[in-house]
């Protein structure tokens, strides 16, 4: 599989959901030319199967071509390398972020972390605004709440007007537990 390494995963691609399609896709697509190089000369030919944006951007990119079994055989090799070899991070946003906002968070952490990283996204309305960051071993809480929290006893006093310590109900770190 050293060839594997010479294949890019392209932007568009995020997710593990999204290499898991582009498995299945591929693996549907493979079977149909399958079936079609087996078939009866004169008989009807079925309808090719339409190929999604990922796996265009994904053949593109590397400059594939599917017809060649050999290549449909490198790229699933690929894509279950990359499925159950590429670095996964965790990010949670207090919104659904837009598409093109995810890819730019992906391509930063292909530039900056991994080539391969693929991002896998959730919600968390408590967390105001910003975002948390988790991957296998660190939790990194870039909130808003967190900020908020973090700076509890700035925000009574500029509230009341006073430099001196304010006696809150919470403390900090009762709040967390």
């Amino acid at each position: 599989m050293e060839e594997s390494v010479h294949l890019r995963v392209p932007a568009l691609i995020m997710t593990p959901s999204d290499v898991s399609r582009l498995r299945r896709e591929l693996a549907a697509l493979d079977t149909y030319l399958d079936q079609e190089a087996i078939r009866s000369p004169g008989q009807p030919q079925t309808k090719l199967p339409k190929t999604s944006r990922l796996l265009d951007e994904l053949v593109q990119e590397n400059k594939l071509n599917l017809l060649d079994k050999a290549t449909r055989q490198h790229l699933q090799e690929f894509l279950a390398d990359v499925a159950t070899n590429a670095p996964v991070v965790h990010v949670s946003f207090a919104a659904d972020p837009s598409s093109a906002f995810l890819q730019k968070v992906v391509k930063w952490f292909r530039d900056n972390v991994h080539g391969g990283t693929l991002v896998r996204v959730g919600l968390q309305p408590a967390i105001g605004a910003g975002c948390t960051v988790q991957t296998t071993n660190k939790f990194f809480d870039f909130s808003l709440r967190r900020h908020l929290q973090q700076h509890r006893q700035r925000l009574f006093q500029a509230l009341i007007g006073t430099d001196e310590p304010v006696k809150t109900n919470k403390q900090p770190a009762e709040e967390a537990a």
